[in-house]
This record gives structure tokens, sequence and C-alpha cells, in this order.
């Protein structure tokens, strides 16, 4: 149990059909609750710590050490992924600091130079032992910089993870990152058709904005690993309001973090049971 690397959980999912929730850590509230919510329903889980979230805290090591201790303290299977890494002195940091995985994105990039900056990060963090996820066909809603509509050509992603050997492919198939409204519509077709093509496990990104229906259907369909940010955002802060408005005159932080924090936990509970769903192929291998 406890701290484990990411591919000892996304491995064997890929391997048995059902999905891996990845949610991402802002504050240390953040951590606690996910795990907390992964040991309610005995799952393994992924604590990600996005570059963004990096900057509000001013360095790595703050929040990153906070995620690592309490997965280290944790009773079920739980790895630390740096996420949406453009910068690669971040990733070697994250090296460093013992994260099981990290995200590198360089998505923006023409196609071959991903292919070969990617390949670079690729060969640093595997000669420590570390997992890489990068992203090929850009997902809406990153900063503007990401083109709606964008999806993953099946064909490119197989060439692309043979060149650069990554660990998982995160791909373009109808999320957006920061959505507040689960109406996101997946190209199901398309996510089978990548499943069929390419031999690591699949990503979805701004998996916030799909239906829990939605993503079920999503791992029914190949996706393995499933990030989730905005929505567990969205409770945390429902939460906070919610006990601040009860009572004008609270001012300990931990009453209404606290209702924060239970409230994320619930929701994770909640999503990885979603999540646990088997492709009908593999449940019947």
């Amino acid at each position: 149990m406890s701290l484990v690397g990411t591919g000892e959980i996304v491995a064997p999912a890929a391997h048995g059909g059902y999905g891996v929730g990845a949610f991402n850590v802002i504050q240390l509230e953040h951590a606690e609750a996910i795990v907390a919510g992964a040991e309610a329903v005995g799952a393994p889980v992924v604590l990600q710590i996005s570059e963004n979230a990096v900057r509000y805290h001013g360095g790595l090591a703050p929040v990153g050490v906070a995620a690592l201790e309490v997965a280290r303290a944790a009773a079920v299977p739980v790895a630390v992924h740096l996420d949406h890494a453009t910068e690669t002195a971040m990733v070697e940091e994250a090296v460093r600091l013992g994260f099981g995985s990290v995200m590198f994105d360089a998505s923006v990039l023409p196609y071959e130079e991903n292919v070969r900056v990617t390949t670079e990060v690729v060969r640093l963090c595997h000669a420590s032992g570390v997992w890489v996820e990068a992203e090929l066909g850009e997902v809406g809603g990153k900063d503007g910089v990401h083109a709606p509509g964008a999806r993953t050509d099946p064909a490119e992603a197989a060439e692309f993870t043979a060149r650069t050997g990554v660990d998982a492919l995160a791909v373009a198939v109808g999320t957006s990152h920061a959505m507040l409204t689960r109406t996101a519509s997946l190209d199901l077709d398309l996510i089978a058709a990548l499943r069929a093509a390419v031999t690591v496990p699949l990503v979805l990104h701004g998996s916030s904005g799909a239906s829990d229906e939605t993503l079920a259907a999503a791992v029914v369909h190949g996706m393995t690993k499933v990030n989730i940010a905005t929505h567990l955002n969205k409770a945390f802060t429902a939460a906070v309001r919610g006990r601040l408005t009860a009572d004008s005159a609270l001012v300990d932080t931990r009453a209404y973090l606290g209702a924060g924090r239970e409230a994320v936990a619930r929701e994770v509970a909640h999503l990885l049971g979603v999540l646990s769903v088997r492709r009908p192929a593999v449940a019947a291998s």
C-alpha cells in the first residue's frame, strides 16, 4: 500500500480494462480528501500536481513533498504525478523528489519537435524509473492555446508512442479543460480506434466536463487514466461557501476548509466507483 509508482496503478488497469482516477491537488486538503475518498472504496488513486499549481505555491517542493507524505501514509496504493509540465527543469525536480510519473506537455509544438523533446524527457525519466505521459492532439481550454475541436489521429498516435517510448498518451477526443458544466460529448468511436492503434494506456484530460455516464462509456471504449480537477474544485468551493454562509461569524479556517475536504472525499469515492466499470471484452477474457 501507500506510495507506489504510477505504472503500478495504471498498467494493471489498462490490462484489466477498468479506469483509474487521477485527481488534481492544489492545497493539502485536496490531497487528504482524495486519499480519504480512495480509502473509502478501497481503490488506488493518483494525486496530480499541475504546473499551474506549482506556480501558485512558488515551487514544486512545498506541495509536492506534502502530497508524497500523504501518499506514504495511505491505506491504499497512491501515486504522485506531475501534470502538464512544460519545463524540463521541473521534470528533473519531480524526479529528484520521488514522483512516480510526469506528464510532459509539448503538444503546442510542431509534431517533429514534440517527438524530439518528449523523447529526451522519456530518456531522462526512465533512467530513474519514472513513468512518462505525453499529449498528442490538443485538448481545448488550456490557457487558450489549444484549438477547439482538435482530435488525435490514431495512426499518428501509434507512430508517436513508438518513436518517443512514452508510457501513456493523453489524447484529444472531445473534452476541454476547466469546463464548469458536464456537457462534453466524447467521440467514443475515436477512443476505440485509438485503443486499437496504441499499445500504451490512454489518458483523458478535461474529464470534469463529462457526465458519469460519459466517463463510464469512455472507459468501456478504451480510456484508462481519467484526469479530474475542476469538478472537485466546484465541490470544494460549494461546501466552503455553504459553511461560511451558514455562519457569518466563523473565522476558524479548519471549519470551512474541513467542509470542503469532506465534500471532495465524497465525490472522489463516487467517481472511483464510476470508473471501476470494465470493458466487456476484457471482463469476459
